[in-house]
């Protein structure tokens, strides 16, 4: 029997080619499906003007674009930050739409080269309304789990092709060194080799590569699959007191122990395109740095995908940002960066870049560099063979299946950090048929707050912001029917002395932030999380207090008051996954991706130093087992401590 795929490829061909003759047109290779992809990027690089290979390497936010100007700059790439929606709420059909009006512009020019469309999915499609949204990064390092990573990445393709995108942001491979960065929540762990294992991640996002497959090379499996951006090469974990943009000061055997080896994993997994540091090496701003991006990422790891810059990345290579945007463009191309995330500034971008390849400050082979490793994603995403989307893929979003997989993921990113009082009986699980138990604190019913950062809004925000099960509602629905729930957000002592409560569920934290914005000094419990601990623990109720943060915070204060602590991290929109183990259906696994502190004043404090002497240290966390579903619901599970 015929090879089916090889007589589809060569029907293909020779459609191409009578279409070409019909139509008095030249053939074109890099049409052309059957040909190699060397082959065509050759042909179309061949084909191609300065002002075409320019519009290639721009990347600009969907707020300033319109087809017309797509087409008119040869744009290669759009995007969504952090909060641009086609509108409030968009169902899929709205982005698909939006989209495929992007790319009519970019087909429509000269030579046809379809744009890439990129968005920040960092933990599910969280942009977009209606998504399943995961646990953040530091909540999956907890589950030391790549196989469970590696799900999570497949089911995050498939909501972000739901919504017509081929291209996320996704993974942060940063190895978080102190808590008081912004960003750490975005970190697997402060540990390198939990990094590591965690990058299976992108083996979901893009697909399993072949065997063969050469290393180096850029791999996406197919119109289910994305490509992923490895992000941000390299060090931004490591910067002087956790300032987000920060300086990383650190010799080079620690940079290279410490904050590289996860992207050598990338590159072997296919990861497409790997994205640069805002942070700087030992006062050189990574964004310039010629020695890493083309020296070491291109020359000696052999990357082959693209370099992609930050938001207005070139802008901050100088103080303050943009005062000189000529030269700031000039250090950035030259260094190795293939394609800029502008994001506004399209037509300036033009202009300087143009001038300086038209004055030899930039050399035709540097951008010819970016333009071929830029047009090889766009083929290995099979963009020239299928540049439209149908709305063929909207039903993945949000879907139970993924939903089930984000409870799961909750379930193995909890940790226990304490299970009773010395002497006494542990509190978890806690027995479903109770006569009625309190709910407290400000983030027991609040899916925004349970979500974090990068959900809906670059910030996140608080409310019902998406679809999505708050702890309280999770509660709710697992406790036996005759069980009363009264939920007070933040009760008096009056109140709980006036109620025979069986226990309390104490539910606070951190409220959402992103990046700078994020940077903490003191890294408390936002208010009023310590007085409601100090309240409701401080009663004669017994009470579990879980902790809804993006890293470790300041509780030893609290600790001795509270009978069971549990590091919940930012669980995302299910969280009935809280639930399920509170109760006991699941037991506690989640061990601690990062040291929790006693005080600030330890940090930066990491598993080796010479002054470790942590709370909680890396690798923590108690276990328990889940009960027997079928036994009486009242009894206490089995209760085993982390060694």
């Amino acid at each position: 029997m015929p090879n089916l795929g090889l007589v589809v490829k060569l029907c293909g061909a020779l459609f191409l080619v009578c279409f070409a003759a019909i139509a008095g047109a030249e053939y074109a290779k890099y049409r052309d499906p059957t040909q190699a992809v060397s082959v065509r990027i050759s042909d179309l690089m061949k084909r191609m003007t300065l002002a075409e290979k320019i519009g290639q390497m721009m990347q600009i936010d969907r707020k300033v674009a319109t087809p017309q100007i797509v087409k008119d700059y040869f744009i290669g790439s759009l995007l969504s930050g952090g909060g641009s929606v086609p509108a409030p709420q968009a169902p899929p059909r709205e982005w698909i739409n939006m989209i495929n009006g992007f790319q009519r512009g970019s087909i429509s020019t000269r030579l046809g080269i379809p744009m890439i469309y990129g968005i920040d999915a960092v933990h599910g499609n969280n942009n977009v309304f209606n998504a399943t949204i995961f646990p953040h990064n530091i909540g999956l390092g907890a589950t030391r789990d790549p196989a469970l990573a590696k799900r999570i990445g497949a089911a995050t393709a498939l909501e972000v092709r739901a919504t017509g995108i081929p291209y996320a942001f996704a993974p942060c491979i940063a190895v978080c060194r102190d808590p008081r960065w912004g960003r750490c929540f975005e970190s697997y762990s402060e540990d390198h080799r939990i990094v590591q294992n965690m990058t299976d991640i992108i083996l979901g996002l893009q697909g399993d590569a072949p065997q063969n497959y050469t290393k180096g090379f850029p791999y996406v499996a197919g119109k289910n699959n994305v490509a992923a951006c490895a992000k941000h090469f390299v060090g931004d974990g490591g910067t002087q007191n956790g300032i987000n943009e920060n300086d990383t000061i650190i010799d080079r055997n620690g940079l290279f122990d410490i904050h590289m080896p996860a992207y050598y994993d990338a590159i072997a997994k296919g990861v497409s395109t790997i994205m640069i540091s805002y942070s700087s090496w030992n006062g050189v701003k990574m964004h310039t740095n010629r020695e890493l991006i083309t020296g070491l990422l291109k020359n000696k790891l052999g990357f082959k995908g693209f370099v992609i810059s930050d938001w207005e990345g070139l802008d901050r290579i100088t103080t303050p940002p943009g005062a000189n945007y000529t030269y700031s463009v000039e250090a950035g191309i030259n260094a190795g960066i293939d394609m800029v995330m502008v994001p506004k500034k399209y037509v300036e971008f033009v202009g300087n870049l143009t001038f300086l390849v038209k004055n030899n400050f930039i050399s035709m082979s540097r951008i010819d560099d970016a333009v071929r490793r830029i047009l090889r994603v766009k083929f290995i995403l099979g963009l020239f063979e299928k540049p439209m989307v149908d709305h063929s893929v909207a039903n993945h979003l949000g879907k139970k299946e993924h939903r089930e997989l984000a409870r799961e993921a909750v379930r193995k990113s909890l940790v226990l950090l304490k299970n009773g009082n010395s002497g006494d009986a542990p509190l978890l699980p806690l027995p479903k048929n109770a006569g009625k138990v309190l709910v407290a604190g400000s983030h027991a019913h609040n899916l925004g707050y349970q979500c974090g950062g990068w959900t809906i809004e670059w910030y996140g925000r608080s409310g019902r912001i998406t679809a999505g099960t708050t702890i309280l509602e999770a509660i709710r629905s697992t406790v036996d029917p005759s069980t009363e729930v009264v939920f007070s957000e933040n009760p008096n002592s009056e109140f709980i002395s006036s109620n025979d409560f069986a226990y309390a569920i104490v539910v606070v934290g951190e409220h959402p932030y992103a990046e700078t914005y994020g940077d903490s000094l003191n890294l408390t419990i936002a208010a009023p999380g310590p007085s409601t601990i100090e309240t409701v623990c401080g009663s004669s109720v017994k009470c579990v207090v879980v902790l809804i943060t993006g890293r470790p915070v300041v509780v030893e204060p609290y600790v001795a008051s509270i009978d069971a602590l549990v590091a919940a991290w930012l669980p995302g929109s299910e969280g009935q996954g809280v639930a399920d183990v509170l109760f006991g259906d699941y037991g506690f696994t989640g061990k601690l991706p990062s040291t929790w502190f006693r005080s600030v004043e330890q940090l930066p404090m990491n598993a080796g130093d010479a002054h470790y002497d942590p709370l909680f240290p890396l690798g923590f966390g108690l276990t328990t087992e889940s009960r027997n579903k079928e036994g009486d619901e009242g009894e206490e599970g089995i209760w085993i401590s982390y060694k």
